[in-house]
């Protein structure tokens, strides 16, 4: 039973998304050779992969088994679990990145290489590191192995401005590499152990730690763009992008804040370079919402993304997206 227009709204977006993801599958499905076989994977694996942060998200074997402890392993479907890039993140393939400026290939988990058809479904946020997690983000920064992650943000090393910085410990507490040490109640940042993730910048709540030069972020997203095209290249895919919620941070982190902006809706494309550029756009001209962190914000009036990350550079992304030949900025709206 729906009991308010929210859960309504909610329950056909839903139902619309369903719909929308079938008939993609169908239709890419149809250009791929080995289709029982896709469509048995489609039906029964649910996939995960390693990522760079600690708790439940630090290794696979953990991840394994907080959720055989939640009996998330298997689905009432059947579905298994199982990690793209191996339970310690080492089984991946070296993909070579056509037409790529700075990596000549990528570390993308063995499992998503193997498949016939692609499909992404992204929550479109803001992000400390790139500005915008849109699809470019989920594909490239996602499908990238343990290692990949790590080649992706090694472009940057966090400094402390040790005048700002209360020695609270929130940074060591949220690093998984050890990178962060308090001493004399000050923090400095072990260049050795740290791998350049940026997780430790955005908890900080006195803002005293920042990347040390001021490209990083844009090198970031740029070796994200590149990674991206290494996963979709050469075989049929289909991207879309859910603008509700959009909250300030990453949805890897522990915590959330006020959406920055109303709910917008769901964009779909072919293109992730469109889709990004498209829903990005779309956020931005949206009015912020008064109790957001960016509810104050005056110095990028018209770039949500910016105002909430202000030493990022999020269309460095589909910029360089476009560039390399992923896809094209230049889209058209068509309302469904």
């Amino acid at each position: 039973m729906l009991h308010s227009r929210k859960s309504t709204e909610t329950f056909c977006q839903s139902v619309h998304l369903y719909y929308v993801i079938l008939t993609v599958i169908r239709f890419l499905v149809q250009q791929s050779r080995r289709t029982k076989y896709v469509c048995k994977l489609l039906h029964n694996a649910v996939g995960s992969i390693n990522a760079m942060y600690p708790a439940f998200i630090d290794k696979g074997n953990t991840v394994a088994l907080t959720r055989l402890v939640h009996n998330w392993s298997r689905g009432n479907d059947g579905d298994t679990l199982f990690f793209a890039d191996g339970l310690k993140g080492e089984d991946y393939d070296l993909v070579p990145i056509r037409g790529g400026k700075y990596l000549r290939a990528a570390k993308i988990g063995r499992a998503i290489m193997d498949a016939d058809i692609f499909i992404s479904l992204t929550h479109a946020k803001g992000h400390v590191s790139a500005g915008f997690g849109g699809a470019l983000k989920n594909i490239g920064m996602g499908c990238g192995s343990r290692a990949g992650k790590e080649e992706m943000h090694s472009s940057g090393k966090p400094v402390v401005d040790t005048d700002k910085c209360i020695g609270c410990g929130k940074c060591v507490e949220n690093c998984a590499h050890n990178g962060p040490h308090i001493e004399n109640g000050k923090c400095t940042i072990l260049k050795y152990k740290c791998t350049g993730c940026g997780r430790c910048i955005n908890v900080c709540p006195m803002h005293a730690i920042h990347a040390d030069y001021a490209i990083a972020n844009e090198l970031l997203n740029c070796k994200i763009a590149e990674y991206a095209k290494a996963v979709v290249d050469g075989r049929p895919s289909f991207h879309i992008a859910l603008a509700l919620d959009v909250s300030p941070c990453c949805d890897c982190h522990n915590f959330s804040d006020v959406p920055i902006v109303p709910n917008v809706g769901m964009f779909a494309s072919f293109d992730p370079v469109a889709l990004d550029t498209a829903c990005a756009d779309m956020i931005n001209v949206q009015p912020v919402n008064p109790n957001s962190v960016i509810a104050h914000e005056h110095d990028h009036p018209h770039d949500h993304f910016t105002a909430a990350h202000p030493d990022t550079d999020w269309r460095a992304a589909v910029e360089h997206g476009e560039a390399i030949g992923l896809g094209t900025t230049h889209y058209e709206l068509v309302t469904v």
